[in-house]
């Protein structure tokens, strides 16, 4: 992930402040700081993955992490995937992921059960261009060179924008690179455009000279997930601690819209992002979700894209999704399809 020689330092220094917190190996990180102690207190543990600026970040600041009647014993995790291995593993009990690492998982037969929801807006879920360049619509891409991460949610994304503009993968060259190269490649003018997220989005935005030229809004389904261990929902008193920690993100998640600025500056300070940057993503994608249930819309949302990537032969074969859902804790919310919230015009 270095790519000190393609760009200027400066540029990358904030990059790399975020890429250290949120980067790096594929294992859970020990010692000591945020993402890696003990919260609340009783004889029950819940092991719970996460990543730097994530749930344990979001509860904190939402101070739903006041009066646990159980112990949260977290680790951190540099993305989905080796989350899901933890996961599969039995080292965690439950985690936060996006739309497309379950897919994978899944289709690897991992141990896995999506339990709780959030619908997002996609307004950060982003291909970028440069501001001088001559593309303003997505079937100009063709023949073009494109960076993206393999396997996550942007590649789905991309994969979804080029159809409705009535392309494949095939008519474009996709450069496989992970956010610090794929920023490399881009600043330097090594690809046309790049597929990326938020808070990355927000970043290229304000600092690398980047400008939209289409989002994931109308193509992709804004879905997050909580995935736990089957052997923890098989667990009576564990499987009422994990009702309680959904509830408490859900709680945690309304607390965020009503506070954008607060849980920025919190955010910002977790990951090393700036705090206007870290604002536009919240206003822009991570402060309008709401808690969904995982429903026959949201599995049938996943399966198509279950099927896209299995048509593509980025997965072995295609399945039934559903068949790694466990919707018990669906209780009163509402349907995946309910909209994200919104804080208006231009976020």
């Amino acid at each position: 992930m270095r790519a000190r020689h393609l760009a200027p330092a400066v540029l990358l220094l904030p990059f790399a402040l975020l890429l250290a917190a949120c980067g790096g190996s594929s294992r859970a990180e020990g010692g000591g700081g945020t993402g890696s102690g003990t919260d609340g207190k009783g004889s029950l543990t819940l092991n719970v993955g996460d990543q730097k600026g994530g749930s344990e970040a979001l509860l904190r600041a939402a101070g739903e992490l006041d009066d646990l009647p159980y112990k949260i014993k977290w680790s951190t995790f540099t993305s989905g995937p080796p989350l899901l291995e933890a996961i599969n593993a039995g080292a965690v009990d439950v985690g936060a992921v996006g739309n497309t690492p379950p897919v994978f998982a899944a289709a690897a037969k991992s141990k896995i059960k999506v339990i709780a929801g959030s619908h997002s807006r996609s307004d950060g879920e982003t291909i970028l261009v440069k501001k001088g360049s001559p593309l303003k619509r997505p079937a100009q891409l063709k023949g073009k060179s494109i960076a993206v991460a393999q396997g996550s949610s942007a590649h789905y994304q991309l994969i979804a924008s080029l159809k409705k503009a009535g392309l494949t993968p095939k008519d474009v060259t996709l450069n496989y690179l992970q956010p610090a190269d794929a920023l490399a490649a881009f600043t330097r003018g090594k690809v046309a455009a790049w597929a990326v997220w938020d808070p990355y989005t927000s970043q290229a935005l304000a600092q690398a000279d980047a400008r939209v030229l289409t989002t994931g809004q109308g193509v992709v389904n804004g879905l997050g997930f909580q995935v736990a261990a089957p052997a923890a929902l098989d667990d009576k008193k564990k499987s009422a601690a994990l009702k309680d920690y959904t509830d408490r993100l859900r709680r945690a998640q309304n607390w965020v819209f009503k506070h954008p600025d607060a849980w920025a500056k919190a955010w910002a300070k977790e990951t090393g992002l700036p705090d206007k940057v870290a604002l536009g993503a919240v206003k822009r994608t991570r402060g309008t979700a709401v808690a969904v249930a995982v429903d026959k819309a949201a599995i049938a949302s996943e399966q198509r894209i279950v099927d896209t990537f299995a048509a593509l032969k980025l997965i072995p074969r295609s399945y039934h999704f559903g068949k790694f859902v466990d919707p018990r804790f669906n209780g009163d919310l509402p349907p995946s399809g309910t909209a994200p919230r919104t804080y208006g015009k231009g976020h």
